[in-house]
């Protein structure tokens, strides 16, 4: 074998290589695993502040779920969530939850009855555009997006395998995921299905 070839075959399979890495999700259509997570800049929370992605700069993990008000799985999965946000707050993990729908009863205003009533300790950031939910490839509500500590996409889709039933779970893919990212570690399961109610696209 001579010199050139032996070097365009290491060439090639390295090239191989990162091609694989970057490689697209399987079910999320946007985003490729490891890619810079796209930016998003003054989305307006129910606190009736703007919000930034850059502003999360000190977390090392940022959980990004796109949901809304009325999905029966997006509901089912709010004290998932809380619980999430509450048991890692000390391991600088960020929660963000996003609502792109427009319907009467996913606006702000009904955002922020939902945000009280049931006691975010998050973020809920209101995008009338769709933009964000398009950037990152969400189709329905909950859908989940991990971002690692240099806000590469490190996981994508569920929160665990039984979205309406929290009683039946076996496999909490997010906290996994989690749990990964800050140990710097790559997640033993990077991508799900997720599941719930389809986005309302306009």
């Amino acid at each position: 074998m001579t010199k050139k070839l032996a070097f365009a075959l290491v060439f090639a399979a390295g090239l191989a290589l990162m091609i694989g890495q970057a490689s697209a999700g399987k079910f999320n259509k946007a985003l490729n695993l490891g890619q810079k997570a796209p930016d998003f800049k003054e989305i307006v929370g129910t606190d009736d502040k703007a919000h930034s992605l850059s502003e999360f700069k000190n977390a090392d993990a940022i959980v990004l779920v796109f949901t809304c008000n009325q999905c029966p799985v997006a509901v089912a999965c709010e004290d998932r969530i809380i619980e999430l946000q509450k048991s890692y707050k000390g391991k600088k993990v960020q929660v963000v939850a996003i609502n792109v729908n427009n319907d009467p009863g996913d606006k702000l205003d009904k955002m922020k009855e939902r945000a009280s009533a049931k006691g975010f300790n998050f973020p809920y950031l209101y995008d009338p555009t769709q933009k964000v939910a398009k950037d990152y490839g969400a189709m329905v509500t909950p859908d989940i997006v991990l971002l690692n500590k240099n806000r590469e996409v490190a996981y994508l889709g569920l929160i665990d395998n039984s979205p309406l039933n929290e009683a039946e779970v076996t496999a909490t893919h997010l906290r996994d995921a989690i749990d990964a990212v800050l140990a710097g570690k790559t997640p033993a399961v990077t991508e799900t299905r997720a599941k719930g109610c389809g986005i309302r696209w306009e």
